[in-house]
């Protein structure tokens, strides 16, 4: 069933998934601070909004896609924010990665005005943000996952509901984790190899189909191995996600050495010019740290 859809935050992620919306068949309605992502939308059939307030008006479901906490606080409850026109008995997607507090509060102010309210970000990346396969985990009360669930899977090929507000955003916390720790722990290997002169591509056909292998090694690898650092997921979201992670867990008593760790790595990072680059670009941490550079055939030292 198609529906009047708004969406706001058309970055990496955003766009695609609109356009996946409207390949879909559903009415939408964007709003975003970047005019060229919103005609590109528009050339697709899209309407366009100039405030968060006017998509809410215009729309049955209204969906973010935004960098952080502060972005998607500024977007619902703002004077032209999406609860100041949303109806009651619309919905709000924040498909966004921020803090499980902030998401609880924000759907308590939605429930006020008789709004329902999920948390609902993903995984997989620019690549899986266009070809509609994205991994959404989803928090929030069952009857409104159900009304919006057919929205969801027009975006994402594996949709679950966690568990109530905040557990989608929690889900995604230990799914950072995981990632960027594998692929630190890949480019620690990846650069041991290189500086001990192997050729990296026969390694890492070799190792793929064993236990090391992962959807991250498949993922990130030919990239680095091409020098291909172009962002599916910036350095800086990353840190992002991995500071809410530390915040997160310190508040609710859990220690996380490794993350706490690859924390001061991506803050390296940043310094070294290269927040704008992927995630995958962790690895040129450890190539500064060792002096050499991952390359195919041919590793040669810097």
């Amino acid at each position: 069933m198609t529906k009047k859809v708004g969406f706001i935050g058309l970055g990496i992620m955003g766009k695609p998934m609109a356009l996946n919306l409207i390949k879909a068949g559903h009415t939408l309605t964007v709003n975003d601070l970047n005019q060229e992502a919103v005609q590109t939308l528009v050339k697709a059939g899209a309407l366009t909004a100039t405030t968060p307030k006017e998509v809410a008006e215009n729309s049955e479901i209204i969906i973010t896609m935004l960098p952080a906490s502060k972005h998607v606080q500024s977007v619902v409850l703002g004077e032209n924010g999406i609860l100041a026109g949303a109806k009651e008995g619309s919905i709000i997607i924040d498909m966004s990665s921020i803090t499980p507090a902030v998401t609880k509060a924000l759907a308590e102010e939605a429930a006020q005005k008789g709004v329902g309210f999920l948390d609902a970000p993903v995984s997989g990346g620019e690549p899986k943000a266009i070809d509609g396969t994205l991994a959404i985990m989803v928090g929030g009360k069952e009857s409104v996952f159900e009304a919006t669930k057919s929205v969801l899977f027009d975006m994402g090929s594996a949709v679950t509901l966690v568990g109530d507000s905040g557990c989608g955003v929690t889900a995604k916390l230990a799914n950072q984790i995981i990632v960027n720790l594998n692929i630190a722990a890949m480019s620690e290997a990846l650069v041991l190899a290189a500086k001990a002169g192997i050729d990296i591509e026969k390694m890492y056909q070799a190792i793929r189909g064993g236990l090391a292998g992962s959807a991250v090694l498949d993922a990130k690898v030919p990239l680095i191995l091409d020098r291909n650092f172009a962002p599916g997921g910036t350095i800086a979201i990353n840190m992002k996600d991995i500071t809410n992670v530390m915040d997160t867990a310190h508040e609710i008593g859990v220690p996380l050495p490794l993350s706490s760790h690859l924390l001061e790595i991506f803050h390296a990072l940043k310094v070294d010019g290269k927040l704008m680059d992927d995630h995958g670009g962790i690895v040129q941490y450890y190539e500064k740290l060792a002096n050499v550079e991952v390359g195919g055939s041919s590793n040669e030292h810097k």
